[in-house]
Protein backbone atom coordinates (compact mmCIF):
# COMPACT_ATOMS: atom_id res chain seq x y z
CA UNK A 1 0.00 0.00 0.00
CA UNK A 2 2.92 2.54 0.90
CA UNK A 3 4.80 1.33 -2.20
CA UNK A 4 1.54 2.17 -4.49
CA UNK A 5 1.01 5.79 -2.73
CA UNK A 6 5.05 6.56 -3.37
CA UNK A 7 3.96 5.87 -6.70
CA UNK A 8 0.69 8.07 -7.22
CA UNK A 9 3.12 10.22 -5.32
CA UNK A 10 5.90 10.58 -7.58
CA UNK A 11 3.28 10.47 -10.71
CA UNK A 12 1.60 13.47 -9.02
CA UNK A 13 4.76 15.35 -8.74
CA UNK A 14 6.10 15.14 -12.16
CA UNK A 15 2.54 16.00 -13.64
CA UNK A 16 3.03 19.43 -10.84
CA UNK A 17 6.92 19.74 -12.38
CA UNK A 18 4.78 20.00 -15.94
CA UNK A 19 2.46 22.22 -15.24
CA UNK A 20 4.39 24.61 -13.46
CA UNK A 21 6.73 24.46 -16.20
CA UNK A 22 6.38 27.55 -18.90
CA UNK A 23 5.05 26.84 -22.59
CA UNK A 24 8.53 26.91 -23.67
CA UNK A 25 10.58 24.76 -21.29
CA UNK A 26 7.71 22.00 -21.86
CA UNK A 27 8.60 21.88 -25.78
CA UNK A 28 12.99 21.92 -24.40
CA UNK A 29 12.31 18.91 -22.40
CA UNK A 30 9.60 17.52 -24.74
CA UNK A 31 12.34 17.55 -27.40
CA UNK A 32 15.40 16.45 -25.03
CA UNK A 33 13.28 13.48 -23.76
CA UNK A 34 12.34 12.71 -27.71
CA UNK A 35 16.14 12.43 -28.99
CA UNK A 36 17.05 10.81 -25.71
CA UNK A 37 14.15 8.20 -27.08
CA UNK A 38 15.11 7.69 -30.49
CA UNK A 39 18.61 6.27 -29.00
CA UNK A 40 17.15 3.72 -26.99
CA UNK A 41 14.34 2.79 -30.14
CA UNK A 42 17.35 1.76 -32.05
CA UNK A 43 19.05 0.07 -29.62
CA UNK A 44 16.28 -2.28 -28.24
CA UNK A 45 14.86 -2.74 -31.60
CA UNK A 46 17.08 -2.93 -34.44
CA UNK A 47 20.08 -3.44 -32.42
CA UNK A 48 18.71 -6.12 -30.11
CA UNK A 49 16.56 -8.10 -32.50
CA UNK A 50 19.28 -9.79 -34.99
CA UNK A 51 21.84 -10.58 -31.90
CA UNK A 52 19.46 -13.57 -31.30
CA UNK A 53 21.08 -15.85 -34.25
CA UNK A 54 24.56 -15.34 -32.53
CA UNK A 55 22.55 -17.93 -29.90
CA UNK A 56 22.76 -20.73 -32.50
CA UNK A 57 26.24 -20.04 -33.69
CA UNK A 58 28.69 -21.37 -30.79
CA UNK A 59 30.09 -19.52 -27.86
CA UNK A 60 32.82 -17.27 -29.62
CA UNK A 61 29.52 -15.92 -31.24
CA UNK A 62 27.43 -15.54 -27.97
CA UNK A 63 30.22 -13.51 -26.33
CA UNK A 64 30.66 -10.88 -29.49
CA UNK A 65 26.96 -10.53 -29.45
CA UNK A 66 26.69 -9.91 -25.71
CA UNK A 67 29.66 -7.57 -26.15
CA UNK A 68 28.34 -5.76 -28.98
CA UNK A 69 24.75 -5.47 -27.10
CA UNK A 70 26.93 -4.21 -23.79
CA UNK A 71 28.87 -1.22 -25.69
CA UNK A 72 25.51 -0.56 -27.37
CA UNK A 73 24.21 0.29 -23.98
CA UNK A 74 26.83 2.04 -22.29
CA UNK A 75 26.92 4.65 -25.67
CA UNK A 76 23.66 4.59 -25.68
CA UNK A 77 23.99 5.94 -22.04
CA UNK A 78 26.31 8.70 -22.99
CA UNK A 79 25.09 9.66 -25.49
CA UNK A 80 21.86 10.65 -23.13
CA UNK A 81 24.03 12.72 -21.12
CA UNK A 82 25.99 14.18 -23.75
CA UNK A 83 22.30 15.54 -25.63
CA UNK A 84 21.93 17.87 -23.07
CA UNK A 85 25.77 19.63 -23.37
CA UNK A 86 25.22 19.62 -26.82
CA UNK A 87 21.83 22.00 -27.00
CA UNK A 88 23.74 23.89 -24.82
CA UNK A 89 26.63 24.28 -27.29
CA UNK A 90 24.51 24.19 -30.07
CA UNK A 91 22.65 27.15 -28.50
CA UNK A 92 26.30 29.05 -27.84
CA UNK A 93 25.53 29.26 -23.78
CA UNK A 94 27.82 26.95 -22.79
CA UNK A 95 30.79 25.10 -24.43
CA UNK A 96 30.99 21.18 -24.90
CA UNK A 97 33.90 19.10 -23.34
CA UNK A 98 36.07 17.97 -25.89
CA UNK A 99 37.06 15.28 -23.49
CA UNK A 100 33.65 13.94 -23.53
CA UNK A 101 33.66 12.65 -26.91
CA UNK A 102 36.61 10.23 -26.50
CA UNK A 103 34.76 7.86 -24.54
CA UNK A 104 31.73 7.30 -27.00
CA UNK A 105 34.56 7.55 -30.16
CA UNK A 106 35.98 4.42 -28.56
CA UNK A 107 33.32 2.68 -27.90
CA UNK A 108 31.95 3.52 -31.57
CA UNK A 109 35.36 1.87 -32.69
CA UNK A 110 34.50 -1.16 -30.62
CA UNK A 111 31.09 -1.33 -31.97
CA UNK A 112 32.39 -1.36 -35.45
CA UNK A 113 34.92 -4.04 -35.17
CA UNK A 114 32.41 -6.06 -33.06
CA UNK A 115 29.99 -6.07 -35.67
CA UNK A 116 32.14 -7.30 -38.27
CA UNK A 117 33.85 -9.63 -36.28
CA UNK A 118 30.22 -11.09 -36.01
CA UNK A 119 29.40 -11.05 -39.88
CA UNK A 120 33.28 -12.71 -40.11
CA UNK A 121 31.99 -15.72 -37.84
CA UNK A 122 28.71 -15.79 -38.83
CA UNK A 123 27.00 -14.89 -36.01
CA UNK A 124 24.40 -12.45 -37.39
CA UNK A 125 22.45 -13.80 -40.77
CA UNK A 126 22.20 -11.30 -43.80
CA UNK A 127 18.86 -8.99 -42.53
CA UNK A 128 20.24 -9.00 -39.20
CA UNK A 129 23.42 -7.59 -40.22
CA UNK A 130 21.64 -5.08 -42.30
CA UNK A 131 19.39 -3.99 -39.30
CA UNK A 132 22.70 -3.59 -37.18
CA UNK A 133 24.51 -1.25 -39.59
CA UNK A 134 21.37 0.92 -39.21
CA UNK A 135 21.58 0.91 -35.48
CA UNK A 136 25.43 1.46 -35.45
CA UNK A 137 26.46 4.98 -35.51
CA UNK A 138 22.73 6.22 -33.70
CA UNK A 139 24.37 6.83 -30.55
CA UNK A 140 26.89 8.67 -31.33
CA UNK A 141 25.93 10.18 -34.02
CA UNK A 142 22.40 12.35 -31.92
CA UNK A 143 25.13 14.52 -30.07
CA UNK A 144 27.61 14.74 -32.57
CA UNK A 145 25.14 16.40 -34.95
CA UNK A 146 24.73 19.51 -32.61
CA UNK A 147 28.22 19.88 -32.42
CA UNK A 148 29.33 20.35 -35.53
CA UNK A 149 28.67 21.69 -38.88
CA UNK A 150 26.50 19.91 -41.32
CA UNK A 151 29.13 19.66 -43.87
CA UNK A 152 31.58 18.27 -41.58
CA UNK A 153 29.03 15.76 -40.07
CA UNK A 154 28.02 14.14 -43.61
CA UNK A 155 32.27 14.24 -44.31
CA UNK A 156 33.04 12.36 -41.40
CA UNK A 157 29.74 10.01 -41.94
CA UNK A 158 30.80 9.41 -45.21
CA UNK A 159 34.40 7.92 -43.98
CA UNK A 160 32.66 5.95 -41.75
CA UNK A 161 29.96 4.43 -44.11
CA UNK A 162 33.36 3.83 -46.36
CA UNK A 163 35.41 2.05 -43.74
CA UNK A 164 32.49 -0.08 -42.61
CA UNK A 165 31.82 -1.23 -46.21
CA UNK A 166 35.25 -1.55 -46.71
CA UNK A 167 35.68 -3.96 -43.45
CA UNK A 168 32.65 -6.34 -44.59
CA UNK A 169 33.77 -6.84 -47.65
CA UNK A 170 37.42 -7.63 -46.54
CA UNK A 171 36.07 -10.72 -44.26
CA UNK A 172 33.85 -11.78 -47.06
CA UNK A 173 30.29 -9.84 -46.67
CA UNK A 174 28.32 -10.62 -49.90
CA UNK A 175 27.94 -7.75 -53.00
CA UNK A 176 24.41 -7.61 -52.13
CA UNK A 177 24.52 -7.58 -48.13
CA UNK A 178 27.38 -4.64 -48.73
CA UNK A 179 24.40 -2.46 -51.07
CA UNK A 180 22.08 -3.16 -48.18
CA UNK A 181 24.76 -2.06 -45.70
CA UNK A 182 25.73 1.12 -47.43
CA UNK A 183 21.91 1.99 -47.95
CA UNK A 184 21.45 1.67 -44.45
CA UNK A 185 23.80 3.88 -43.49
CA UNK A 186 22.72 6.36 -45.82
CA UNK A 187 19.35 6.53 -44.27
CA UNK A 188 20.22 6.08 -40.69
CA UNK A 189 22.41 9.45 -41.14
CA UNK A 190 19.88 11.79 -42.56
CA UNK A 191 17.54 10.55 -40.10
CA UNK A 192 19.76 11.89 -37.52
CA UNK A 193 20.17 14.95 -39.47
CA UNK A 194 16.86 15.26 -40.12
CA UNK A 195 15.78 14.84 -36.80
CA UNK A 196 18.03 16.18 -34.52
CA UNK A 197 19.25 19.44 -36.27
CA UNK A 198 16.00 21.26 -37.16
CA UNK A 199 14.31 20.40 -34.09
CA UNK A 200 17.19 22.14 -32.03
CA UNK A 201 17.24 25.12 -34.44
CA UNK A 202 13.83 25.55 -34.01
CA UNK A 203 13.94 25.47 -29.91
CA UNK A 204 17.08 28.06 -30.22
CA UNK A 205 15.07 30.15 -32.46
CA UNK A 206 12.06 30.22 -29.69
CA UNK A 207 14.57 30.98 -26.87
CA UNK A 208 16.24 33.86 -28.91
CA UNK A 209 12.55 35.02 -29.19
CA UNK A 210 12.49 34.51 -25.24
CA UNK A 211 15.15 36.32 -24.33
CA UNK A 212 14.45 39.12 -26.62
CA UNK A 213 11.18 39.62 -25.22
CA UNK A 214 12.74 39.71 -21.76
CA UNK A 215 15.04 42.27 -23.04
CA UNK A 216 11.86 44.20 -24.27
CA UNK A 217 10.31 43.88 -20.69
CA UNK A 218 13.58 45.17 -19.14
CA UNK A 219 14.05 48.24 -21.44
CA UNK A 220 10.11 49.08 -20.74
CA UNK A 221 10.91 48.67 -17.30
CA UNK A 222 14.33 50.89 -17.54
CA UNK A 223 12.10 53.59 -19.58
CA UNK A 224 9.77 54.03 -16.61
CA UNK A 225 12.24 54.43 -13.91
CA UNK A 226 13.58 57.13 -16.28
CA UNK A 227 10.24 58.49 -16.15
CA UNK A 228 9.50 58.11 -12.97
CA UNK A 229 12.58 59.70 -12.22
CA UNK A 230 11.89 62.99 -14.32
CA UNK A 231 8.83 63.55 -12.44
CA UNK A 232 10.90 62.93 -8.91
CA UNK A 233 12.87 65.71 -9.96
CA UNK A 234 10.25 68.14 -11.96
CA UNK A 235 8.29 67.70 -8.37
CA UNK A 236 11.52 68.32 -5.86
CA UNK A 237 13.94 70.10 -7.92
CA UNK A 238 11.66 73.29 -8.09
CA UNK A 239 10.21 72.84 -4.63
CA UNK A 240 13.51 72.31 -2.93
CA UNK A 241 15.15 75.45 -4.80
CA UNK A 242 12.48 77.81 -3.70
CA UNK A 243 13.07 76.19 0.14
CA UNK A 244 16.45 77.16 -0.16
CA UNK A 245 16.02 80.69 -0.93
CA UNK A 246 13.30 81.38 1.47
CA UNK A 247 15.68 79.86 4.07
CA UNK A 248 18.21 82.25 3.14
CA UNK A 249 15.90 84.94 3.26
CA UNK A 250 14.61 83.93 6.23
CA UNK A 251 18.03 83.63 8.07
CA UNK A 252 19.37 86.93 6.68
CA UNK A 253 16.06 88.55 7.76
CA UNK A 254 16.67 87.00 11.38
CA UNK A 255 20.32 88.06 11.18
CA UNK A 256 18.71 91.88 10.65
CA UNK A 257 15.97 90.86 14.05
CA UNK A 258 13.03 91.68 11.10
CA UNK A 259 10.01 89.65 12.22
CA UNK A 260 9.39 89.01 8.29
CA UNK A 261 11.43 85.93 9.08
CA UNK A 262 8.97 83.93 10.59
CA UNK A 263 6.85 84.19 7.82
CA UNK A 264 9.34 83.10 4.86
CA UNK A 265 9.88 79.67 7.31
CA UNK A 266 6.08 79.43 7.41
CA UNK A 267 6.40 79.35 3.91
CA UNK A 268 9.32 77.26 4.05
CA UNK A 269 7.17 74.59 6.17
CA UNK A 270 4.16 75.08 3.70
CA UNK A 271 6.35 74.19 0.50
CA UNK A 272 7.79 71.36 2.27
CA UNK A 273 4.65 69.50 3.34
CA UNK A 274 3.25 70.22 -0.06
CA UNK A 275 6.62 68.77 -1.84
CA UNK A 276 5.64 65.76 0.72
CA UNK A 277 2.33 65.13 -0.70
CA UNK A 278 3.66 65.95 -4.22
CA UNK A 279 5.85 63.11 -3.40
CA UNK A 280 3.65 60.37 -2.25
CA UNK A 281 1.52 61.12 -5.44
CA UNK A 282 4.32 60.39 -7.66
CA UNK A 283 5.37 56.70 -6.02
CA UNK A 284 1.62 56.07 -5.69
CA UNK A 285 0.79 57.06 -9.49
CA UNK A 286 -2.04 58.57 -8.83
CA UNK A 287 -1.00 60.82 -12.00
CA UNK A 288 -0.84 58.56 -13.96
CA UNK A 289 -3.48 56.00 -13.19
CA UNK A 290 -6.02 57.16 -15.37
CA UNK A 291 -8.45 54.23 -17.30
CA UNK A 292 -7.45 54.64 -21.23
CA UNK A 293 -3.87 55.77 -19.76
CA UNK A 294 -3.64 52.02 -18.44
CA UNK A 295 -5.75 50.15 -20.94
CA UNK A 296 -3.10 51.60 -23.81
CA UNK A 297 -0.31 50.78 -21.53
CA UNK A 298 -1.55 47.31 -20.14
CA UNK A 299 -2.09 45.93 -23.80
CA UNK A 300 0.94 46.98 -25.34
CA UNK A 301 3.05 45.52 -22.34
CA UNK A 302 0.50 42.25 -22.50
CA UNK A 303 0.83 42.14 -26.93
CA UNK A 304 4.85 42.95 -26.58
CA UNK A 305 5.17 39.62 -24.05
CA UNK A 306 2.92 37.48 -26.57
CA UNK A 307 -0.30 37.82 -25.53
CA UNK A 308 -3.24 38.33 -26.97
CA UNK A 309 -5.21 41.03 -25.30
CA UNK A 310 -8.91 42.17 -25.89
CA UNK A 311 -10.54 45.56 -24.60
CA UNK A 312 -14.30 45.82 -24.57
CA UNK A 313 -16.53 48.36 -23.85
CA UNK A 314 -13.64 50.82 -23.22
CA UNK A 315 -14.67 53.36 -25.90
CA UNK A 316 -18.85 53.56 -24.31
CA UNK A 317 -20.25 55.34 -21.67
CA UNK A 318 -18.76 52.46 -18.85
CA UNK A 319 -15.08 53.95 -20.35
CA UNK A 320 -14.39 57.33 -21.26
CA UNK A 321 -17.85 58.50 -19.75
CA UNK A 322 -17.58 57.11 -16.06
CA UNK A 323 -16.75 59.61 -13.48
CA UNK A 324 -12.88 60.89 -13.09
CA UNK A 325 -12.91 59.03 -9.65
CA UNK A 326 -13.89 56.05 -11.12
CA UNK A 327 -11.53 55.79 -14.09
CA UNK A 328 -8.82 56.19 -11.59
CA UNK A 329 -9.95 53.66 -9.19
CA UNK A 330 -10.72 51.20 -12.57
CA UNK A 331 -6.83 52.47 -13.94
CA UNK A 332 -5.01 50.67 -10.52
CA UNK A 333 -7.33 47.45 -11.45
CA UNK A 334 -6.09 47.47 -14.97
CA UNK A 335 -2.29 47.91 -13.94
CA UNK A 336 -2.00 45.67 -11.04
CA UNK A 337 -3.95 43.00 -13.12
CA UNK A 338 -2.20 42.87 -16.09
CA UNK A 339 1.00 42.81 -13.93
CA UNK A 340 -0.35 39.81 -12.35
CA UNK A 341 -0.57 38.23 -15.61
CA UNK A 342 2.89 38.89 -16.54
CA UNK A 343 4.42 37.31 -13.15
CA UNK A 344 2.21 34.75 -12.01
CA UNK A 345 1.01 33.05 -14.91
CA UNK A 346 1.03 31.44 -18.80
CA UNK A 347 -1.47 33.00 -20.61
CA UNK A 348 -2.02 33.19 -24.20
CA UNK A 349 -5.05 35.59 -23.83
CA UNK A 350 -6.21 38.28 -22.15
CA UNK A 351 -9.33 39.89 -21.84
CA UNK A 352 -10.59 43.20 -20.36
CA UNK A 353 -14.13 43.49 -20.23
CA UNK A 354 -15.92 47.50 -19.35
CA UNK A 355 -19.74 47.11 -18.31
CA UNK A 356 -22.27 49.77 -16.86
CA UNK A 357 -24.96 49.00 -14.64
CA UNK A 358 -27.67 51.60 -13.53
CA UNK A 359 -25.09 52.78 -10.55
CA UNK A 360 -21.89 51.52 -11.38
CA UNK A 361 -18.59 50.40 -13.57
CA UNK A 362 -17.77 46.87 -13.68
CA UNK A 363 -14.18 46.15 -15.08
CA UNK A 364 -13.66 42.06 -15.55
CA UNK A 365 -10.14 41.23 -16.42
CA UNK A 366 -9.61 37.64 -17.29
CA UNK A 367 -7.13 35.40 -18.23
CA UNK A 368 -6.12 31.93 -18.98
CA UNK A 369 -2.88 29.68 -18.35
CA UNK A 370 -3.37 30.03 -14.80
CA UNK A 371 -2.89 26.42 -14.98
CA UNK A 372 -0.96 25.58 -11.25
CA UNK A 373 0.45 28.92 -10.76
CA UNK A 374 -1.60 31.16 -7.73
CA UNK A 375 -1.85 34.56 -8.79
CA UNK A 376 -0.53 37.18 -6.36
CA UNK A 377 -2.91 38.25 -3.36
CA UNK A 378 -4.68 34.85 -3.56
CA UNK A 379 -8.29 33.89 -4.71
CA UNK A 380 -11.23 35.83 -3.17
CA UNK A 381 -11.40 36.25 0.19
CA UNK A 382 -7.86 34.79 1.22
CA UNK A 383 -5.00 38.13 0.72
CA UNK A 384 -2.28 35.58 1.40
CA UNK A 385 -0.25 37.96 2.18
CA UNK A 386 0.18 39.65 -0.64
CA UNK A 387 -0.63 43.05 -0.95
CA UNK A 388 -1.64 43.59 -4.78
CA UNK A 389 -5.28 42.64 -4.59
CA UNK A 390 -5.40 43.27 -1.05
CA UNK A 391 -4.08 46.91 -1.41
CA UNK A 392 -7.16 47.06 -4.16
CA UNK A 393 -9.31 45.94 -2.13
CA UNK A 394 -8.59 48.16 0.20
CA UNK A 395 -8.51 51.20 -2.08
CA UNK A 396 -11.87 50.16 -4.18
CA UNK A 397 -13.47 49.65 -0.51
CA UNK A 398 -12.73 53.69 0.33
CA UNK A 399 -15.27 54.58 -2.77
CA UNK A 400 -17.88 51.94 -1.73
CA UNK A 401 -16.61 49.29 -3.85
CA UNK A 402 -15.62 45.55 -4.31
CA UNK A 403 -12.78 43.24 -6.30
CA UNK A 404 -13.13 39.89 -6.26
CA UNK A 405 -11.07 37.07 -7.62
CA UNK A 406 -10.81 33.63 -8.18
CA UNK A 407 -9.96 30.79 -10.60
CA UNK A 408 -13.21 30.16 -13.27
CA UNK A 409 -12.60 26.44 -14.67
CA UNK A 410 -8.80 24.80 -14.52
CA UNK A 411 -7.55 27.25 -16.45
CA UNK A 412 -8.86 30.60 -16.06
CA UNK A 413 -8.44 33.60 -13.90
CA UNK A 414 -10.80 36.23 -13.14
CA UNK A 415 -10.92 39.24 -11.70
CA UNK A 416 -14.19 41.66 -11.19
CA UNK A 417 -13.94 45.41 -9.88
CA UNK A 418 -17.19 47.10 -8.86
CA UNK A 419 -16.96 50.83 -8.24
CA UNK A 420 -20.18 52.91 -7.83
CA UNK A 421 -20.61 55.84 -10.21
CA UNK A 422 -21.44 57.99 -7.05
CA UNK A 423 -17.60 57.95 -5.90
CA UNK A 424 -15.78 61.02 -5.36
CA UNK A 425 -12.19 62.14 -4.82
CA UNK A 426 -11.42 63.32 -1.43
CA UNK A 427 -10.92 66.95 -0.42
CA UNK A 428 -7.25 67.28 -1.94
CA UNK A 429 -8.70 66.26 -5.53
CA UNK A 430 -7.86 62.98 -5.30
CA UNK A 431 -8.81 59.11 -4.52
CA UNK A 432 -8.57 57.88 -1.11
CA UNK A 433 -5.35 56.14 -0.34
CA UNK A 434 -5.10 52.67 0.52
CA UNK A 435 -2.45 52.39 3.93
CA UNK A 436 0.24 51.67 1.39
CA UNK A 437 0.74 51.54 -2.47
CA UNK A 438 -0.13 48.24 -4.39
CA UNK A 439 2.31 48.15 -7.00
CA UNK A 440 5.33 50.34 -8.74
CA UNK A 441 4.60 52.86 -10.99
CA UNK A 442 4.25 50.79 -13.96
CA UNK A 443 2.47 48.13 -15.36
CA UNK A 444 5.69 45.95 -15.99
CA UNK A 445 7.08 43.72 -13.62
CA UNK A 446 10.75 43.75 -13.00
CA UNK A 447 10.90 40.38 -14.36
CA UNK A 448 8.94 37.90 -15.84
Amino acid sequence: MKGLRGVIGRVRGWRRGWHERSKLERIDLYTRVTLCSITWFFAVSWGLLPLGDALDEGPVAIALAGAFLAANIAQSVLSNRNVALAFDAYRGTAPFPPGRLRLPAMLQVLMTGLLVALAAVGGVQEEGLVLLVLDLPVAFGIPYVLLVPVRRFLLHSAAFAAAVLALLAAVGVPGGLLFGAFVSLVVVVLLVLVSARPSVWSLSVMWQAEEARDMQARLAVAEERLRFGRDMHDVLGRNLSVIALKSELAVELAQRGNPAAMDQMVEVQRIARASQQEVRDVVRGYREADLPTELMGAQGVLQAAGITCTVEGADGPAGIGAPAAVQAALGWVVRETATNALRHGDPRHCWIRLARTRDAVVLEVENDGAGATRPLGGADGDDGGGSGLAGLRVRLGALGGSLSAGAVGDDLFRVTATVPLTARPDTNGRLAPSPEPSAAPSVLPEER
